[in-house]
Order: structure tokens, then C-alpha cells, then sequence
């Protein structure tokens, strides 16, 4: 009996196990989600199975170096102890084969489902072939825990792969916002992770010198503070009064370098000038053309500090805003090149990088215009105009770097006045100065802002954290090519690559800075490796998901803009209607909505073509994957009021700049957004708005709405005052209401409706007039009036 028993628990235990044991993953290949974008993948039957067994082949220092990310997460992930061993074991490895005859940087991955091969010809391709076998692992592997997985398999696949650029950068601002060594490190390490080759540091501008000098030290002891940091868009609000600074010793620096080199990233230094100098002539006021002219800045923007610091005699201070500075370098010094050389002779030697960059943009020269250096300067050397003073004073430097033998990194306003003969040219004004140096057989590398300029907007302004006034979503990004229409053959062989630049004006926090770099730099890394033909949107978005799944397990802050909706009104005045439409970066994506005070969750209806909009309602709206709203809800309020669509009378016309959406904009029920220039603005420069609205028939009114925006760094106030008149023949006006709001720089608001009440009146015509500022308080000129809408009820 017994035997029987045993027999049977036997077979019973069979079944279950058949009946329970898992069916291996086929894998497809939309189960890759490799960015960015392999040259070649070949997907073929089988997996292969990473457990406690798997090793590591190899005695290369540098390649088990090149190995200890993975291998410490299959540790912390995983659980397993995985060993480097120098022989080969029957199965079950990881092991690297050196191929002199591919190329730099390429490397090819070969998975079976016995072991693991990654082929190249150097470190670099090595790294970038452990970084692409990342990206096959699920996406637990980045968890610092140990993760509930079952089986860590990956597809067996074969990888061909290279870069199409050489230089594939990121710029990161330390001068304006300081980010300590760790946080340069954590940059490299997710540099590495897309396979991107540069980090520039921006190591100097006005605001703050960020490197030691020790033959001069108060580069640092004076140069690397500031009193204090404007709050806002520039001109700025206020002041904080809180003094800021930081530098890296030149100890840190190499630190820096050294792990860069590890992981084959390059460290491009940048030692700004002539201009952004603002810095080191505050530790060193000779440096300027006017040693004893006070430093030029905004009083009102001027911490309490430098304010006292300068009555007391102190007239030089490191900026404390953000600009164009016209106290730079003074070109006519000889003192000023030897400094400027000596500065470099100690920053050659910290930085293997063959580059230099020494910026060359925006150097403003009233100074050298009048100063009797400069034109003593001028006139010894032939020179017709300050610009050919700025080519001479870039040359000089040109000359200085190559006899150390290495060369200068320019941005595009270098080619005034003439290109120094060996420089490359980084073209941000557009893509015209890469045109233009290519032309003249220069190297160039493309980072227009328009595409690469990660310090600003990714998403709907209302929606975002402050940033630099102009728009970059990631499609724009992704939608970016290096090599421009117009440029021969010959000019493209000219293009290095591309970079992405991280200006920190607005960027004061490690979590900030994820925010705007994160994914776009994902976007601008397939951009740079990936073949122009193999790019796709679509494919792309596809591959992000599991991306963002990376960054949720990495501690990365990243932006989730692409999820937002976005929408598009057009008033139809004849049917006292609005069409809105709803969009989103996806292609072809999931939006849903609801109207009213239904909840979105459970009530949302498939949007499918554009809504006709009868009567003043909110609408909600979100992006949905797997039947659940992702993103945050958008929300709108549409007013159908009872001057829609009603005939306007201007006393004086809107600017044909900001015309808004005709003439009707502003009874169009369609509401403008922190962005002056979304379409639904209409502006007045120095005058006021003033507009009568024909109700067409006596109506029974008591409140009337304006919406007004202001933004200082554009010169655009809100109204000082508000008044609204009724009148039943057109003629003969009455006052009815008035608000009266004195000019506040310190408001910290962006966005404004004016509400105007009065008793209830009958009538047929309504006036109403927004008082212009006329005089712009912080930056001198006319000041703007910007009006959305008006709204009668």
C-alpha cells in the first residue's frame, strides 16, 4: 500500500509540475526596445538565461572596469554572484573578442542561447556592447533591489553596430547653477547609457567662475560667488540675497576626467570670452577696458550686498541676473592675453580633450568701441571695425591653443570678422553658421537651439516648471538632423555631429536638471548613432515606454510632457459655436475625454475627429495606454458667453505682429496660454486697448471678464486699470465699472482676468478700455499690453 501511495504522489507530482511549468518567451521584436536604434539586429530562435553560472571572460582591467555596471546589477537585481574568470567555461558566459579590422567605436553582439560575444576593435565598443545588452535585459536590471523576476532571459540576437557621428555631446552650464562632482558623475554614467561620446562643461560666465586658478586665485575666491540670483524670467521680479557660489579644485577636475575616460566620454572645457566675463573682472577689474566703471546691471535686480559692496567702493561684482553684459575683455590689454594664457596653461594640462571651447558668442563691444586701447588695438593692426578687433582677439587665442597642440571650439559668432583658420565652429543661431563655416571647409557641430537647447519648454507652458522662453518638445528634438538641407557632399563630411545644451539659468537643483534633460536626450542620441534612414517617430515612442520604466527604477526625475494633451479652438461666430480639437506627440494616440464634471477615469468617451462646442462647458482630456489615463489631465474651460462672436470696434488696431486670430479673437471663447506667442494674443505697443462690442440687441449685462498675461523678460505688463462703459446708441457712453491695479514687479503672477462687476444694466453696446503701462519699467523701451479675451455676462 505503501508502494501505491508513493507511486501515486509520484504522478500526481508529475502532472502538476507539467501542468505549472512555465512555456518559454518567444520573443518578438517589438520586445526590443534598445535607443538608441542598433545598425543591424537579427532576431533568431531561442533565449539565453543569465543565473549564479554566468560569467564574465576576460582579463582586461579596462574591460571588466567597462563591465561593473552589469555586473553589480545582476548583484542587486538579480541575486546572482557572477564571477570574472580569464577561461572560457562549456557555457553560460560572457565574453569579448578583439577585431582590429571594425571600426572605432562599432562592436557586434552575438547572443545564443549557450553564451554571449561582443566583438570590437576598442574600450569603447566593448562599452557600447555591454550598454546594448543592458537594454536587452528587463528593465528590473536597473532596480536597486533585488527584483521579482523569474527568468532573467534575453533573445538570442545577432547586433551590428556603429555610430554615424564622431561627436555625439552634452552641454552642461555649471556657471549659472553649480552641480558638485557627484552629479557630473551620475551625467556621465547616463551618458554612457545612450552612447554619447562629449561632455562640454560651461565652466565660466558672468555669473560664476567654476575652476581653480592657482596663479589666480580670486578667480574663485571672489569670481565663484555671487550675492544673490534674480527670481523669474529675466529681467527678473526680485532679487533673492542669498549668496550662491561653487568651483572644482583642479583636483576634482581630474577626478572628473578620469572617470570620463573610463567610459569614453571626452571633456571638452569652455573658457568664455571675450565676452560673458563678467566674473573674472570682478576678481580682477584691469581685465576690463573701464577698471573703474561700475559694473552694469538693473539696480532693481541688484542684490542688497553688491548694492553696499559698490557704494563702499567695490564697483565690480559676478552678476547676479541673466544677459548680454557689455564689460568683457578688453582686446586692446595686452595684460588681458597673458592672463587669458596663463588661465589656459593651466587648464590645458587637466583636460586631455583635443578641443578647447572658448565661447566667442554674444560679446557686445560699446566698450571697444571707445576704448583707447581698442582702438590703439584697431589701428596697429589694420583692423576696419570692433568685429575684425573679435576675430584678431579669437585668432590670438586660436594661435596660442594650437601651439599647445590643441585646437578651439567656437560658438558661431566667431565667423565675424573672419573664421580663425583651424577652429570648429558650434552652430546655435540656427543652422546658418554651419552652413557658412562648412562653405569655408570648417568642421562644424550643429546645436541649434530650435532643437537642441535643453533649457527650455517641453510641453504647454501652464503645465511646465519655469524655463527659458522659447519651445523643444522631444518630437522636435527626435525630428533634428545634423547634416541640413543645402549642404553638398562635401560640406556634410564637415559635420562632427550634434549636442544637446543644458543653459541652468533655471535649472537650480540635480532634480531639475533631470527634468529637462530626460528623455530628450534620448531622442538626440538616436539623432546622433542611428542612421537617418532607420529613424522613426513612431518606432521611437514605441521604445520609450519601456525607457521611462528605466528612469522610474534609476531615480531619474525625467519629463512626462509628451503624455500632455494639447488643444486647438476655432470659433465658429456664424453658429455661436467653437471647434476644438485634441492632440498629442504620440502618433496615432489614445485620447479620451469627458465633458462637464464627469470623471475621467470612469466616464471618458474615444476622441475620434473634432468636438462642436454649443454652450460654455469644461472638458478634461488625457492620454490612455492599457485603459487608464496616463499624464496629467488636461482641463479647459470653454466660454460661450454673450459677446461671442459679436462685432468688434477697435479705436486703435492691434499690432500686425500680434494679430492673435483676427479680429474676432478676442470674443472667440478661446482662452490664451502663458505663452504670448500660442496664437491667441492680440498686442499694443505703447497704447491702449480700447474696443466696443455691439451685442447686436439690448441685453441685460453685470459682469465683464479681461484676460491679460505679463512677462518682463518681453516687455509685456498687465493693464494699470480696467474700465467698462455701456451705451444703447453707440454713441453716449457711461461708465459702469472700473478696476485700477498699480504696476508690481514682484507679483509672480503670469497670468491675470480682470473681473469687473457692476449692477445689472440693459444695454446694447459695451466699451472697454485696458490702460497701457506705455513705459517699460525694466527694460526702457514701449511697454506691451496683451488681451486674450473678453467676457460678458
Amino acid at each position: 500500500m505503501k508502494k501505491a501511495y508513493t507511486l501515486i504522489s509520484i504522478v500526481l507530482l508529475i502532472i502538476v509540475s507539467s501542468c505549472t511549468k512555465s512555456t518559454p518567451k518567444v520573443f518578438t521584436e517589438a520586445d526590443i526596445n534598445i535607443i538608441p536604434k542598433p545598425l543591424e539586429l537579427t532576431l533568431n530562435q531561442g533565449v539565453f538565461q543569465f543565473s549564479n553560472d554566468t560569467k564574465f571572460v576576460t582579463a582586461n582591467s579596462a574591460l571588466i572596469a567597462a563591465s561593473r555596471y552589469l555586473i553589480s546589477q545582476l548583484e542587486n537585481a538579480a541575486g546572482f554572484k557572477v564571477e570574472v574568470v580569464k577561461t572560457a567555461p562549456n557555457r553560460n558566459f560572457i565574453q569579448f573578442i578583439t577585431d582590429v579590422n571594425l571600426e572605432e567605436e562599432a562592436y557586434k553582439l552575438v547572443v545564443t542561447t549557450n553564451n554571449i560575444t561582443i566583438t570590437a576593435k576598442d574600450n569603447a565598443g566593448f562599452l557600447y556592447g555591454l550598454e546594448t545588452l543592458r537594454q536587452l535585459l528587463p528593465t528590473t536590471i536597473e532596480s536597486s533591489q533585488l527584483a521579482k523576476v523569474t527568468n532573467w532571459i534575453i533573445p538570442a540576437v545577432i547586433i551590428k553596430d556603429k555610430p554615424r557621428f564622431k561627436h555625439r555631446g552634452f552641454m552642461l552650464d555649471v556657471s549659472r547653477h553649480f552641480y558638485d562632482i557627484d552629479f557630473v558623475k551620475q551625467t556621465i554614467d547616463r551618458l554612457v547609457m545612450y552612447k554619447m561620446n562629449v561632455l562640454h562643461l560651461h565652466l565660466v560666465d558672468d555669473q560664476g567662475w567654476r575652476i581653480e586658478i592657482k596663479k589666480y586665485p580670486k578667480l574663485t575666491e571672489v569670481g565663484a560667488s555671487r550675492n544673490g540670483t534674480i527670481i523669474g524670467h529675466y529681467p527678473g521680479s526680485e532679487n533673492d540675497n542669498k549668496v550662491y557660489g561653487g568651483f572644482f579644485t583642479q583636483e576634482d577636475i581630474k577626478e572628473i576626467v578620469t572617470y570620463a575616460t573610463e567610459r569614453n566620454i571626452t571633456v571638452i572645457p569652455e573658457i568664455e570670452l571675450p565676452g560673458h566675463s563678467s566674473a573674472a573682472i570682478a576678481a580682477y577689474p584691469y581685465l576690463s577696458c573701464f577698471p573703474d566703471e561700475p559694473t552694469h546691471v538693473h539696480q532693481n535686480m541688484m542684490s542688497e550686498t553688491s548694492k553696499k559692496l559698490q557704494e563702499n567702493g567695490q564697483i565690480k561684482i559676478v552678476q547676479e541676473s541673466w544677459g548680454i553684459y557689455k564689460d568683457i575683455y578688453c582686446a586692446g590689454k595686452d595684460d588681458v592675453f597673458s592672463f587669458l594664457e596663463d588661465v589656459l596653461d593651466e587648464v590645458m594640462p587637466l583636460f586631455p580633450s583635443k578641443y578647447v571651447h572658448i565661447g566667442g558668442d554674444e560679446a557686445i563691444k560699446p566698450h571697444w568701441e571707445v576704448c583707447p586701447n581698442c582702438k590703439k588695438r584697431m589701428k596697429d593692426e589694420g583692423l576696419k571695425d570692433v568685429h575684425g578687433l573679435q576675430s584678431y582677439f579669437v585668432k590670438r587665442i586660436e594661435k596660442y591653443i594650437n601651439s599647445k597642440g590643441r585646437k578651439i571650439i567656437g560658438w558661431d559668432e566667431i565667423l565675424e570678422g573672419g573664421l580663425a583658420p583651424e577652429a570648429t565652429v558650434m552652430s546655435w543661431r540656427g543652422t546658418e553658421g554651419g552652413l557658412e563655416a562648412t562653405a569655408q571647409g570648417h568642421d562644424v557641430i550643429m546645436t541649434p537651439a530650435s532643437h537642441c537647447y535643453f533649457n527650455q519648454y517641453q510641453g504647454p507652458r501652464s503645465e511646465e516648471p519655469l524655463a527659458f522662453n522659447a519651445y523643444t518638445p522631444l518630437s522636435t528634438v527626435y525630428e533634428f538632423d545634423p547634416v541640413v538641407e543645402g549642404m553638398t557632399e562635401a560640406q556634410a563630411n564637415h559635420v562632427l555631429g550634434a549636442q544637446g545644451n543644458l543653459w541652468s539659468e533655471y535649472i537650480s537643483t540635480n532634480k531639475e536638471a533631470d527634468y529637462m534633460t530626460f528623455p530628450r536626450l534620448a531622442a538626440l542620441s538616436e539623432v546622433l548613432w542611428s542612421t537617418k534612414e532607420s529613424r522613426s517617430w513612431e518606432d521611437f515612442t514605441k521604445r520609450l515606454h519601456s525607457q521611462f520604466e528605466r528612469y522610474d527604477y534609476l531615480g531619474i526625475n525625467y519629463a512626462k510632457s509628451i503624455y500632455l494633451v494639447t488643444s486647438r479652438s476655432i470659433a465658429n461666430l456664424e453658429e455661436n459655436s467653437l471647434s476644438l480639437s485634441l492632440s498629442n506627440e504620440f502618433p496615432n494616440p489614445d485620447i479620451r475625454y469627458v465633458l462637464g464634471d464627469k470623471n475621467i477615469q470612469n466616464n471618458a468617451i474615444k476622441y475620434t475627429d473634432t468636438l462642436k462646442i454649443e454652450e460654455t462647458t469644461t472638458i478634461k482630456a488625457s492620454l490612455f495606454k492599457d485603459e487608464k489615463p496616463i499624464g496629467k489631465t488636461f482641463i479647459d474651460t470653454i466660454k460661450i458667453h454673450k459677446a461671442f462672436g459679436k462685432a468688434l470696434k477697435f479705436k486703435s488696431s492691434f499690432s500686425e505682429s500680434y494679430p492673435a486670430d483676427g479680429p474676432l479673437s478676442l470674443v472667440n471663447g478661446i482662452r490664451g496660454s502663458k505663452n504670448f506667442r500660442d496664437g491667441q494674443w492680440q498686442g499694443w505697443l505703447e497704447e491702449d486697448m480700447e474696443v466696443v462690442i455691439d451685442l447686436e440687441e439690448q441685453q441685460p449685462i453685470k459682469e465683464v471678464f479681461l484676460g491679460a498675461i505679463e512677462n518682463f523678460e518681453s516687455g509685456i505688463y498687465f493693464p494699470i486699470a480696467v474700465a467698462v462703459f455701456v451705451s444703447n446708441d453707440g454713441a453716449v457712453f457711461n461708465e459702469v465699472g472700473k478696476i485700477e491695479r498699480s504696476y508690481n514687479r514682484s507679483s509672480g503672477k503670469d497670468l491675470i482676468t480682470f473681473k469687473i462687476n457692476f449692477n445689472e444694466v440693459n444695454t446694447r453696446y459695451i466699451k472697454v478700455i485696458a490702460t497701457n503701462l506705455k513705459k517699460s519699467p525694466t527694460h526702457g523701451g514701449g511697454a506691451w499690453l496683451f488681451v486674450d479675451e473678453i467676457l460678458v455676462n
